[in-house]
């Protein structure tokens, strides 16, 4: 397993558990954050052996309290900043930017995306602020569990930009149109409660119970589950959000459904309920995880 700076890293009973590890800086998030995260995710879709993964912060303060703002007032100058190597291609030689440059993709979008494309269950354990990427990073996440002490807040317009990491798709999907206005508006910070009314979070827990129950939920999500219908269903639901008709999720389910009922996976799991037994599925997520449509591949960035 990869050694990293800014997270943590580990995989026990078929959870890979994702720990944002800066708790000083209450796990503020950078350029390389972002890269140890997204490799975090590459680890979890090729390891047979996870089922779910865990994303949580580090310390009692803190999930993640948005973007590093050590740089000051260029925090969100990209091209003014002395640490922009994850921006720097875009950056022209006469000092102009080429916004369709791979460079200049928001940090928090090339994360949100990589979460989306997760080929497991991905739960979020908010044990503390989440404010800014903080929050938007948990978006294209399955579940959100809080603790009772979390507080969120879409805080972008009050630092004078908008709200990234593609949560200007996820977000009304998630909560509604308005409610993501009111939030998105006011940048206002808000606790877990009002996050559970607004449709944000799936459950709180009290602080110390939280990992626990993100941890049992995990488990009952994918115990008596096939791993490779899993992770189709997963990417089923979320691109269908977008679709422009019902027959885009026929077409899906044909294909789904046709290449699944001729796997091994299928055999097992009807053979195991005619004979009342666990099941064992033999098909692995890295191995036998279909490929017959084009949205399977991240659409290239221009």
């Amino acid at each position: 397993m990869a050694d990293f700076n800014t997270i943590k890293v580990d995989i026990s009973e078929g959870i890979l558990t994702l720990t944002m590890n800066r708790p000083d800086k209450m796990n503020a998030f950078t350029g390389e954050m972002m890269l140890e995260m997204v490799s975090a995710f590459d680890l979890a879709d090729t390891d047979d052996s996870v089922r779910a993964v865990i994303v949580t912060g580090a310390g009692d303060r803190a999930f993640c309290a948005g973007a590093d703002l050590s740089a000051g007032a260029k925090t969100f100058d990209y091209a003014d900043r002395d640490d922009r190597e994850v921006n720097a291609g875009a950056v022209n030689a006469d000092g102009t930017i080429n916004l369709s440059h791979e460079d200049a993709r928001d940090s928090g979008g090339r994360l949100t995306l990589r979460i989306f494309n997760c080929k497991k269950p991905v739960i979020g354990a908010i044990n503390g602020a989440a404010v800014g990427i903080g929050v938007t990073m948990q978006l294209p996440m399955d579940f959100r569990l809080a603790s009772s002490s979390a507080r969120f807040g879409f805080v972008f317009a009050r630092r004078g930009i908008v709200p990234e990491a593609a949560s200007s798709w996820f977000l009304p999907r998630l909560v509604g149109i308005s409610q993501a206005l009111e939030w998105c508006y006011s940048g206002r910070v808000f606790g877990a409660e009002e996050a559970l009314k607004g449709g944000l979070v799936h459950s709180i827990h009290a602080p110390e119970d939280l990992l626990a129950a993100a941890r049992a939920f995990a488990h009952e999500l994918t115990a008596e589950s096939a791993p490779v219908s899993i992770a189709l269903t997963r990417q089923m639901m979320w691109r269908m959000l977008g679709a422009a008709h019902p027959m885009e999720a026929h077409k899906l389910d044909s294909r789904a459904i046709w290449a699944r009922g001729a796997a091994g996976d299928a055999k097992e799991g009807v053979s195991s309920f005619l004979e009342k037994r666990p099941a064992v599925y033999p098909d692995k997520v890295s191995e036998n995880f279909p490929h017959f449509s084009p949205w399977m591949d991240e659409p290239s960035y221009s």
